[in-house]
């Protein structure tokens, strides 16, 4: 009798937790949509086609809207923003359902040094570092339940930050050793791969034998290697040949960062891609990301020369206060730099938001300072802590870049909010916009590319280079990350003047099974986890 009462039970019981009804399934893999139904159960997809009569707990009509997979950001930047604001909110309205983190520098390993090089932040947003490797900020991060998932590569910076602080040297063949055997540490813990910062301290000390060696301990527990290069203007192809040969002598596939050539070498992204397929062709498994925008954003203390950010930020700010160096500061910094083409959008210290918003060239005349001298001041004052936008990029060549199959798509922004901890912090129009630009202006209005392989470059494509290969895709089996959205409506309302807007038409958004982000409005569900490499 109770075996009965157990069947009949199990027969009335419903059959999906949720059900998207008569939507145009577009599945990631670049083939044409379909108009089906997606039924899932749990965290994955259990079903995908005629599911009218099926039992669900909820059903949710998408008619007229597409169904895709998940976004996937292939540079995020968002390891610590998630555990001060785990709502991620500019990624879930943009339909990002997972992130890949970790620009050279990473969460892990960590020591005293890298969190006194980070206090002034850490202080400002209350954020406590207690863990040292990343096992422990996995366990961080799953105890902020962040609403998207976040997988991390371990920074080849960091790694050289522990072992031999912040100062241009080299390291001897038992510091190499342990370089490597942290590396290796953070893979087993669940690091993607290894990757580098090359322009920026202490990573741009770092010669070609050492990042290849911490390529080939990567590349043994399956992972890749992920490169901002040495160059973006006049070394680029020097930049791209290192990139190369870690790749070959190592034997790692190589994804490069957010793909784009400066203003000295504007039209020549054509070449920058050829030299990327012979690459290809000559057996090197390489590709790129890129963000749909003409201006790039870091830290303006990345106007300085080399020197002066060499060793810690206390350093850097002495060097700065210095009388002794100011003239020779100021001559090589104000040698390449176009007060014009810089908009500062953040900082640390609350005295300088007045100048927030504003390119240098006017806060400079507001300083009554050249604008190398503003530049040195403004790094001073906010120890290193000022971010800027950088016009330096010709459309021409971004659609180039975005137009490659090979290439997918990166946001190179943390999760914010218009509100929150980050409500009055400034941002690149991208921490807000990117996929709705690249699924609605580059599909619809230039037709770069079709929607399906719009979509494709924001999911497979990514998950693949992560080795993800239960996400980014529709069918039966994978993780239910999925985006509704109206592919009619769906836009970027952000603007270098007003970059903190969510994007328009995306309706639905679910992460892990859960339902995120439904008809536009956000619920409290925030089902993010991290995403390992399995050993």
């Amino acid at each position: 009798m109770i075996g009965l009462l157990l069947l009949l039970a199990a027969a009335g019981a419903p059959r999906f937790d949720l059900v998207l009804s008569a939507g145009r399934v577009i599945d990631g893999t670049g083939a044409p949509w379909v108009r089906a139904d997606v039924g899932i159960r749990g965290d994955r997809v259990a079903a995908i086609g005629d599911l009218s009569r099926a039992k669900a707990t909820r059903r949710i009509d998408v008619h007229g809207l597409t169904i895709a997979p998940g976004f996937i950001d292939l540079l995020g930047q968002s390891e610590l923003n998630v555990l001060v604001d785990p709502r991620a909110e500019s990624k879930i309205r943009q339909g990002i359902t997972t992130e890949l983190t970790g620009e050279g520098v990473s969460p892990a390993p960590m020591d005293e040094e890298w969190v006194h090089e980070r206090a002034d932040w850490l202080r400002k947003y209350r954020l406590t570092v207690d863990w040292s490797d990343l096992r422990g900020y996995f366990r961080r991060l799953r105890r902020a339940r962040p609403a998207i998932n976040i997988g991390v590569m371990v920074g080849a910076a960091q790694v050289r930050g522990v072992v031999l602080g912040f100062s241009d040297v080299q390291p001897t063949p038992a510091q190499l050793a342990r370089m490597q055997q942290l590396v290796e540490q953070a893979m087993e813990q669940g690091a993607l791969g290894v990757s580098t910062g090359l322009i920026y301290q202490p990573g741009s000390f770092a010669k070609t034998p050492e990042l290849i060696a911490l390529a080939r301990a990567a590349a043994k527990h399956g992972g890749f290697y992920a490169t901002h290069l040495r160059s973006e203007g006049s070394r680029i192809f020097e930049a791209l040949d290192e990139a190369f040969t870690i790749g070959r002598e190592a034997r790692i596939p190589v994804e490069i960062w957010h793909l784009k050539v400066g203003r000295s070498h504007w039209g020549h992204m054509q070449d920058v891609t050829a030299r990327i397929e012979q690459a290809r062709a000559n057996g090197i498994d390489v590709t790129a990301d890129a963000y749909p925008y003409v201006a790039s954003a870091n830290q303006l203390s990345s106007s300085l020369p080399e020197w002066v950010n060499a060793g810690s930020v206390d350093d850097m700010v002495a060097r700065l206060r210095d009388p002794s160096l100011r003239e020779r500061i100021a001559k090589e910094t104000g040698r390449d730099l176009d007060a014009d083409a810089i908009l500062l959008v953040s900082c640390v210290d609350p005295t300088l938001k007045k100048y927030m918003g504003k390119k240098l060239a006017e806060v400079a005349k507001e300083m009554d300072v050249p604008p190398e001298i503003a530049v040195m001041q403004l790094v001073a004052q906010d120890r290193g802590q000022v971010g800027v936008v950088r016009f330096t990029m010709k459309e021409e060549d971004v659609q180039t870049a975005l137009r490659q199959p090979w290439v997918a798509v990166d946001t190179d922004s943390g999760a914010r909010a218009v509100d929150g901890p980050f409500e009055a912090e400034g941002a690149h129009p991208r921490a807000f916009g990117t996929m709705a630009r690249v699924l609605g202006h580059y599909v619809r209005d230039v037709k770069l590319f079709t929607l399906e392989e719009a979509v494709r470059k924001v999911t497979s494509l990514p998950a693949r280079r992560m080795g993800i290969w239960d996400r980014g895709i529709l069918r039966p089996g994978a993780y239910a990350d999925v985006v509704v959205f109206d592919p009619e409506r769906i836009e970027d309302t952000a603007t270098f003047e007003a970059p903190r807007q969510y994007p328009r038409g995306i309706e639905t958004v679910i992460v892990n099974g859960r339902v995120v982000l439904h008809e536009g409005k956000r619920t409290a569900e925030r089902p993010g986890r991290a995403l390992t490499r399995s050993p």
